[in-house]
């Protein structure tokens, strides 16, 4: 089945718009990337402008913020504790943007969008 951005060409009450236009690109959309823990693998899309997102589709290493010393460092993803988005998700170990998720370092809150950043950064909590 199709994802689009795009209006339907039906009305609520099952009537038609009249002013309708053509698919575009533009308007595509895509399934969800549910980033999981493993072997990292990313996934580049080209989207609109030439430009490109890089899709995490796995990874092992998050870049963890520790607000107390205020450094950086890498460190192994070991489970998702928690997932606001879905509760499921913490169950399948799916990274989402507010993911609680457990490291080397300690318990950390993601605080980017891995399915669309390419990356996983968190802070410490």
């Amino acid at each position: 089945m199709v994802v689009t951005q795009h209006r339907s060409k039906r009305k609520v009450s099952g009537g038609i718009y009249h002013n309708l236009r053509k698919k575009r690109k533009s308007d595509m959309g895509r399934e969800p990337t549910l980033t999981k823990i493993g072997k990292a693998k990313l996934k580049k899309i080209r989207t609109v402008g030439r430009n490109l997102k890089f899709r995490l589709l796995t990874s092992d290493i998050a870049n963890i913020f520790d607000p107390k010393t205020k450094t950086f460092s890498k460190a192994k993803v070991k489970t998702v504790v928690e997932n606001p988005a879905n509760r499921q998700y913490a169950r399948r170990n799916i990274i989402t943007k507010g993911t609680i998720i457990d490291t080397e370092k300690g318990k950390a809150r993601v605080t980017s969008r891995p399915g669309q950043d390419g990356v996983i950064n968190a802070v410490l909590i």
